[in-house]
């Protein structure tokens, strides 16, 4: 089985997708547990000299100002309890055990003053394979308060729990998988939901789908160069170090490979239209978009972000912002900018290649003409699709209202600009199956195409699922199959 080690540094965005989607397994090195040990050290020290701990000694938010005086332990159990408000649809399994991950990361660092066995058991739950019934709306992007509730209730065996494919009260679950609810310690309970694992899971998951749908997108746009008889002078190498913009040199080298070795027949145009004459500026500014959203995940994924903040070499706790996770909400408000741009260049070529006839091909890319629709029905699905991701596209994290008593005056949404994000994926990556549906029967239907050898691979594997277009018939069903195939893994052009 494939291991993940945390060291309290190092995580990646790939490390995320090898526990959530892959079942590896997580441990600890020696030196985690030390760290775990000598940050609780420093936090009962501090709370014993009489120092007004948040959350600790305290109650929280507009509560400040109460002290807490009677059994800590108990009150962080209320402290959970008190905050399990998050409704809503369930979030899929792969998100939670992400967040069970990061939270598992983070609190790796050794900021928080968890007690070790409470680490321990989140870890254990993580590999056998108990997660929380997690409900996906109650956060504001001022940490992952509400949702993360459910996984600390989950290790205290309380709420509900899935576990090998059973919904079960969550003290089953444990039981089950031979596990034990654990005791909370003074700031356990709030070691375990004030952190924003949801937002940075699912994070981790979007970037890693985005990086895969952007080379599905470079491989159909080089189809459609070549279904279309596009002039590539674009992608001289010249051309790119004359205006290295973002990421542009990469997308244009990388349409350069895909294109490598094509025939050597001549351009049908000397200017093709934008949406292909710019691909490498569009595709670059998106590659260099996921980038940054993988530099704002992964610094959250290694950061101390607890509040207050244990700080084991100078003896101190201090109260904290660093939840606050505004960076990594506009590195994916961008991230989504970027796609659907990238998306929007998408459906232009398929319009392009779908319409009256353009550089030769048969209108609507129909073999037999007359009356037959061919493609151009699936211009209406490829609009309606568009209109979704402009629709997503829209920013979220200025939309806060200022609550409990004007103490959290500001959120970022993260948690909302990541999960639309997220879903502009999966509409960008139906658009990415139509215009490779429309530029291989493009390439059918040319005259003297000569495929290159990264063009044909991509050709053979649409054939692989989707016969050609010879007389009308349903689309629809190929373009779900292609995009199955797109997002499940079976995609091996």
């Amino acid at each position: 089985m494939t291991r993940v080690v945390l060291a309290g540094a190092g995580a990646t965005v790939e490390d995320v997708v090898a526990v959530a989607r892959g079942g590896a397994a997580v441990t600890a090195v020696p030196a985690v547990a030390e760290r775990l040990e000598q940050a609780r050290r420093v936090l009962d020290r501090v709370a014993g000299s009489g120092q007004k701990i948040y959350g600790l000694n305290t109650g929280l938010g507009a509560n400040l100002g109460t002290a807490v005086s009677d059994d800590a332990g108990a009150f962080q159990r209320q402290l959970v309890e008190g905050r399990s408000g998050a409704v809503g649809e369930p979030l899929p399994a792969e998100v939670v055990r992400a967040a069970m991950f990061v939270r598992a990361a983070t609190l790796a660092v050794g900021g928080s003053g968890i007690s070790p066995h409470v680490f321990a058991a989140l870890v254990d739950a993580l590999n056998a394979g108990v997660h929380p019934v997690m409900p996906s709306l109650g956060s504001i992007g001022a940490s992952d308060l509400l949702v993360m509730a459910a996984m600390a209730r989950l290790l205290i065996g309380e709420g509900e729990a899935e576990f090998q494919g059973e919904r079960l009260p969550a003290a089953e679950a444990l039981s089950r998988a031979g596990l034990e609810p654990v005791e909370l310690a003074p700031k356990d309970g709030l070691s375990l939901i004030s952190a924003s694992a949801v937002s940075v899971g699912h994070g981790a998951l979007a970037v890693a789908d985005a990086l895969t749908v952007f080379y599905q997108q470079q491989q159909a746009g080089a189809l459609t160069m070549e279904g279309i008889g596009a002039n590539r002078d674009g992608l001289d190498p010249r051309l790119q170090r004359a205006r290295p913009a973002f990421g542009q040199e990469l997308a244009a080298g990388g349409l350069r490979t895909l294109l490598a070795g094509a025939g050597p027949a001549a351009p049908k145009t000397l200017q093709d239209p934008l949406s292909i004459r710019c691909m490498a500026p569009i595709h670059g500014a998106l590659f260099h978009a996921i980038g940054e959203a993988r530099k704002a995940v992964e610094t959250e994924l290694n950061a101390a972000a607890d509040n207050p903040l244990v700080l084991v070499e100078d003896g101190a706790v201090l109260s904290t912002g660093n939840f606050h996770t505004a960076a990594l909400a506009l590195a994916f408000e961008g991230l989504g900018l970027a796609i659907a741009q990238a998306a929007a260049a998408s459906a232009a070529r398929f319009v392009q290649l779908t319409g009256t006839g353009r550089n030769g091909l048969p209108k609507y890319l129909s073999p037999v003409g007359g009356a037959s629709a061919g493609f151009v029905p699936l211009q209406k699905a490829v609009g309606a699709m568009l209109a979704a991701i402009r629709h997503k596209a829209n920013p979220v994290v200025l939309d806060f209202l200022p609550v409990s008593e004007g103490v959290e005056d500001h959120a970022t949404q993260t948690p909302l600009a990541v999960a639309k994000c997220a879903g502009m994926i999966a509409l960008w990556r139906r658009l990415v199956a139509f215009e490779l549906m429309a530029a291989a029967q493009a390439v059918d239907l040319g005259e003297d195409v000569r495929l290159a050898p990264g063009t044909a691979k991509v050709h053979a594997q649409v054939r692989k699922l989707i016969r050609p277009l010879h007389e009308d018939r349903p689309l629809g069903a190929d373009a779900d199959r292609l995009y199955e195939a797109l997002s499940s893994g079976k995609w091996q052009a």
